[in-house]
């Protein structure tokens, strides 16, 4: 086939496959098994097929742009503004634009003329939009894993969830929890998902039951204090509270503000932040007043007539995403960092990569996070 120029269907001929199949496996598009992929490669540079370079401009390079699909909730959320500021910003150094789509999204023919590729964060499977998207014809990158049924993306960047829930958990006991609870996101993200099943998982492991309670995926405060005034209530031997919505944590503390839990310390009349006590049966940390026999131990509440009662039990709070709500907090609240504007750059980063060959289709690539330990769990803020 030297005598002329080879095409796409000359390729897919030889192939055994469409011309459509042909192109998504060339373009790193589509849903096009991996020896599939491999095989129209080898077939293509066999023949010695050459794709039409104006042609292609037209087709995958001609809009200069590439556009950003977040979840419908997350024009008020922090995390996911910061998320795109950096995706943006990436997409610039590539010298392409940002089109952000509306939530519910457009499909197939009409995204693929708009943009060169698609960046759809979170995915949630319920979101009618995404199957669309995953399926419009470009290559397609996914902030988090997508667990439909659809067509799976071009590529993918993810964090581990469930390393830094448990790092979380593992936080709040060593300061003394014994009885820890999770407001953990509805959906099925997989972010969602992996918060669910290692709360689970570490109880497990642990031997420690980890209080379940189920609130929207970007929770208001005032919705998380619903929720947690609820789950004091229910159960007040819970002594850490986890939220996992972005910006919810101040709901948290109101609400233990409101029940009268001091939020810090596990108890102000029991433990301290590990729960140890010393031989004599005297808590750690705690010390007899003026050092004599018969002289009442200082325990937070007051003595003699004036006392009312024991002072109730403290409270440790926590937050699986970090930002303004969490570090502006009183007190300053412990959480874990995901690094939103770093994680929009590897996105984009991601799918300029396979736009301009730098990287294979169905690359996954791995995104940090940090914990921040604050005052909310008795540590230092």
């Amino acid at each position: 086939m030297t005598s002329r120029t080879v095409t796409l269907l000359d390729v897919a001929r030889a192939a055994g496959v469409s011309k459509s199949t042909v192109s998504d496996a060339l373009q790193g598009s589509g849903r096009v098994a991996e020896a599939t992929r491999d095989r129209v490669r080898a077939v293509a540079e066999e023949l010695g097929y050459r794709p039409n370079s104006a042609a292609r401009r037209l087709r995958r390079a001609s809009t200069g742009a590439v556009g950003l699909h977040l979840p419908a909730t997350a024009t008020r959320l922090d995390y996911y503004m910061n998320l795109a500021f950096g995706a943006v910003e990436r997409a610039q150094e590539d010298g392409l634009d940002m089109v952000l789509l509306a939530p519910s999204g457009a499909v197939g023919g009409r995204i693929a003329s708009r943009v060169d590729g698609l960046l759809v964060i979170d995915p949630e499977p319920g979101d009618s939009a995404v199957p669309g998207l995953l399926d419009a014809g470009v290559p397609v990158v996914t902030g988090e894993r997508y667990l439909g049924p659809a067509a799976g993306p071009s590529g993918a960047v993810v964090c581990d969830n469930a390393a830094s829930l448990t790092a979380l958990l593992d936080h709040v006991t060593e300061r003394g929890a014994r009885r820890p609870a999770l407001l953990a996101p509805s959906g099925s993200s997989a972010w969602a998902t992996a918060l669910r099943a290692t709360a689970g998982s570490w109880g497990r492991a642990h031997g420690v039951a980890v209080i379940l309670r189920t609130v929207p995926f970007a929770a208001t405060p005032a919705e998380a204090e619903a929720a947690t005034r609820a789950l004091l209530a229910a159960d007040p031997a819970v002594d850490a509270v986890i939220c996992a919505p972005d910006g919810s944590a101040p709901g948290v503390l109101r609400a233990a503000e409101a029940l009268g839990r001091k939020v810090g310390a596990i108890s102000a009349s029991g433990r301290n932040g590990k729960g140890d006590q010393s031989e004599d049966g005297q808590s750690k940390g705690h010390r007899t007043e003026g050092g004599g026999p018969g002289r009442p131990r200082a325990t937070g509440a007051a003595v003699g007539p004036a006392a009312v009662g024991p002072p109730a039990a403290g409270l440790l709070v926590a937050s699986c995403v970090d930002g303004t709500a969490t570090r502006g907090a009183e007190p300053p609240v412990t959480a874990v960092d995901l690094h939103p504007t770093a994680y929009g750059r590897a996105c984009a980063e991601l799918l300029c990569d396979i736009l301009a060959d730098r990287a294979a289709p169905d690359t996954v690539r791995r995104h940090s996070w940090s914990l921040e330990t604050r005052a909310s769990t008795g540590s230092p803020g």
